[in-house]
C-alpha cells in the first residue's frame, strides 16, 4: 500500500500550478548551490555544525523530546554518556544525521537502509530498527483526558509488503522520471508516514528518509540548515497538511497536495536562508588569505594574479598582490616577468 506514488505514477492527479512554481524556484536554489560552495568553503562549516545541533534537537523535541539546551551541544559532539533516555535519542538521531552526511552517495533507498536509520535514531531499545509486531493508530489525546483515532496505519502483517512496494516505486520513479523528483520525494514521505512501520520514532525516520532523498536528488542544503527546525517552526502546519493529505489514504481518494506543498515550502525557506546567512556572515579572520594561499600550493606550473582573482571570488586585486610580496620575501613563489600579465611560480 502506497497509494500516494502510485497514484502520481498513474497519472491521477495533475500537478498544481503552485507547486510547479515550488519547483522552479526550487531548481533555481539548486542552481545556485554549486556557487555559494565555491565561493564560501570557511563559511559553511560554522553553519554545518549548527544545523547538526538544532536538527538532532528540533526533530526529538517535534516528538516530546526535550533536552536540557546547555547540554545539547555535549551530546551532539562530545562523548559523555547520556544522562538519560532522551539524551540517548537525541544522540542516536546525529548519529544517523552524521552517517547521513557522510555517505549519502553510497546509501541506498532500501528497507535494511530505513530499518539502519531506525536502530540509529532510536537506540538501545528492544524493537529499534524492527517493523512493528502489532496494529497501532495515530491516536490525538487532549488535555481532558478524550481521545480520538487520527489515522488508522497499515496493518503489521502488511507492514513489509507495503514498505517493499514503497522502496520499489521510489526506485522506478526516480529511473523512469515520470515523477518530478521533489514531489515524489513527498509522496514517499507521505506515504512512509501513513505506512508508520515501527512502534515509535515513525516522524524522526521520515525526516531522515526526506533527507536522504534530497541528496539522492541534489538537493543539500539540510547539510547547512536544520530542515527539522523549520519543520518544528512550522509544527502546527506540519500536523494539519498531513492529517489534510492522509483523509482517504487508504482508498486512494487522498488529496496528497497539502502535504506535497508543505515539503517544498521547507526546502524553500531552508534554501532562502542559507543564502541569506552566507552572505551576511563575516569572514573568518585569515579566511582570504588561507583560500589564496590553498589555490597557490595545488598549482602545478605557472599561475597569474588573474588566474587567483578567478579562483578566489571575493578576494580583491590588492590582497592577493599583497599575499603574493609576503610569499615572495618567505621564498614560496617567484615572480617571472613584469606588468600585469606577469606569470608566478611555486618556489617552496
Amino acid at each position: 500500500m502506497t497509494k500516494t506514488l502510485e497514484k502520481l505514477k498513474a497519472g491521477l492527479d495533475v500537478i498544481p500550478s503552485d507547486v510547479v512554481w515550488y519547483l522552479s524556484d526550487l531548481g533555481v536554489f539548486l542552481g545556485r548551490q554549486q556557487l555559494f560552495y565555491a565561493q564560501s568553503p570557511q563559511k559553511l562549516e560554522s553553519l554545518r555544525n549548527h544545523a547538526l545541533v538544532e536538527s538532532a534537537v528540533s526533530s526529538n523535541r517535534i516528538e516530546g523530546i526535550e533536552v536540557d539546551g546547555r547540554r545539547a551541544g555535549t551530546l551532539v559532539f562530545g562523548n559523555a554518556p547520556a544522562a538519560n533516555r532522551d539524551e540517548e535519542e537525541v544522540r542516536g538521531y546525529r548519529r544517523a544525521l552524521g552517517w547521513i552526511h557522510t555517505d549519502a552517495g553510497r546509501i541506498d533507498f532500501s528497507q535494511a537502509t530505513i530499518q539502519k536509520l531506525h536502530g540509529l535514531a532510536r537506540g538501545e531499545i528492544w524493537d529499534a530498527g524492527r517493523y512493528k509486531d502489532r496494529d497501532g493508530d495515530i491516536v490525538e489525546r487532549y488535555e481532558n483526558g478524550e481521545t480520538r483515532v487520527r489515522f488508522r496505519t497499515v496493518s503489521a502483517s502488511r507492514t513489509p509488503e507495503s514498505m517493499s512496494a514503497l522502496v520499489r516505486l521510489w526506485q522506478e520513479s526516480t529511473g523512469e522520471r515520470r515523477i518530478p523528483g521533489l514531489i515524489g520525494l513527498a509522496a514517499t514521505n507521505l506515504d512512509f508516514l501513513c505506512i508508520h512501520p515501527f512502534r515509535d520514532g515513525n516522524g524522526r525516520v521520515s525526516r531522515l528518509i526526506w533527507l536522504l532523498q534530497c541528496y539522492h536528488l541534489g538537493y543539500e542544503v539540510g547539510r547547512f540548515i536544520s530542515l527539522e527546525r523549520i519543520i518544528e517552526q512550522n509544527r502546527d502546519r506540519y500536523y494539519e497538511t498531513l492529517e489534510q493529505s492522509s483523509h482517504g489514504w487508504h482508498e486512494g481518494t487522498h488529496d496528497p497536495w497539502p502535504y506535497i506543498r508543505f515539503v517544498l515550502f521547507v526546502l524553500k525557506e531552508a534554501y532562502r536562508e542559507f543564502e541569506t546567512r552566507v552572505n551576511l556572515m563575516a569572514e573568518p579572520r585569515g579566511a582570504k588569505t588561507a583560500k589564496v594561499i590553498s589555490v597557490i600550493s595545488q598549482e602545478p606550473g605557472t599561475f597569474t594574479v588573474s588566474h587567483l582573482r578567478a579562483e578566489c571570488p571575493g578576494v580583491s586585486v590588492d590582497m592577493i598582490r599583497r599575499i603574493l610580496k609576503d610569499l615572495q620575501k618567505e621564498g614560496k613563489v617567484r615572480c617571472q616577468g613584469r606588468g600585469r600579465g606577469a606569470r608566478w611560480i611555486r618556489t617552496g
